[in-house]
């Protein structure tokens, strides 16, 4: 159960600095400190107590959440999803210490955003139910949008909504491709799942393959972000606070790598054989001298 409070730590710790910001700037930045602080040392503890024998886990948790619908609330932690978390946790530190004397109005609402933020990167790092994904990929945006649009420079409501709505709608192509899966696995399988491992075994065909990746891919490329659909990060990071600049360059884009590794490539695997397998070396270096003018296409 330790991994649930990897997440439920800055949450609660969110609401408490919002309370705590009647008692004064300070004590918001206090429990925002400790918070972070309690993240990290619970990481390091998961690390230090190692997987279980015989799984990949470090740590995990899967428990009902709407039945109905088959929704759970599943998280699990691997070595991939430790250090992520710990980083999270480190920086999610700096990036207090970084506001503290930067940020001297509203400091309990700033540190319910900051707190919230990370504990919806948190979530993305360990969930391992599409649903519960989607949640957490949704509830790291909106505070970063009031990071940006309260706290942010003289040009902070241009950037706030620009990287709004890049982020907002990439993630609605996410979710469609996730109720595209939901629905395949329930006429595949007989049953409505999001898990993780329940997908991953799902048969698709290369054109079905190919929309709902590019749905995914939607997302994650525009939080790398790749070229084309970078324009939303030069105004994110100018106008957004210093704690906002480290969380949007130390994790936010991570969210993007993670994701693909994660979810794109093993839940695609056949549409990626089938784009390597067309790819000759005869037909590599025919490209290549193509596009050196020595022969024809």
């Amino acid at each position: 159960m330790m991994i649930l409070f990897l997440v439920l730590i800055p949450l609660a710790g969110g609401l408490l600095s919002a309370y705590a910001g009647k008692a004064g700037r300070h004590a918001p930045r206090w429990v925002a400190l400790a918070s972070m602080g309690c993240v990290l040392l619970l990481t390091v503890a998961l690390w230090l107590k190692g997987p279980r024998d015989g799984n990949l886990w470090y740590a995990d948790v899967n428990a009902g959440w709407i039945g109905d619908l088959g929704v759970r609330f599943h998280l699990a932690m691997d070595g991939v999803s430790l250090l992520l978390v710990a980083l999270t946790a480190f920086l999610g530190m700096a990036a207090v210490l970084a506001s503290w004397s930067e940020i001297t109005e509203r400091t309990g609402f700033f540190h319910f955003n900051l707190l919230w933020c990370l504990g919806g990167i948190t979530g993305v790092f360990l969930s391992v139910d599409l649903f519960l994904f989607y949640v957490f990929w949704e509830l790291m945006l909106i505070p970063m949008y009031f990071l940006i649009s309260v706290w942010g420079h003289e040009d902070r409501m241009h950037a706030a909504v620009k990287f709004f709505i890049f982020t907002q709608l990439s993630g609605l192509l996410m979710l469609a491709s996730i109720l595209a899966l939901y629905f395949l696995h329930e006429s595949r399988a007989g049953f409505y799942s999001f898990d993780y491992g329940d997908l991953l075994g799902l048969s698709l065909g290369p054109g079905t393959a190919a929309w709902l990746m590019a749905g995914f891919l939607a997302a994650f490329l525009v939080k790398l972000p790749v070229i084309g659909l970078h324009t939303w990060l030069p105004d994110a990071h100018t106008q957004a606070p210093t704690a906002g600049s480290v969380i949007l360059a130390g994790l936010l884009l991570k969210t993007g790598a993670y994701g693909l590794l994660r979810f794109a490539v093993p839940l695609f695997p056949e549409k990626e054989k089938q784009r390597q397998s067309h790819i000759t070396g005869q037909q590599i270096l025919r490209r290549l001298l193509a596009e050196d003018g020595l022969i024809a296409e």
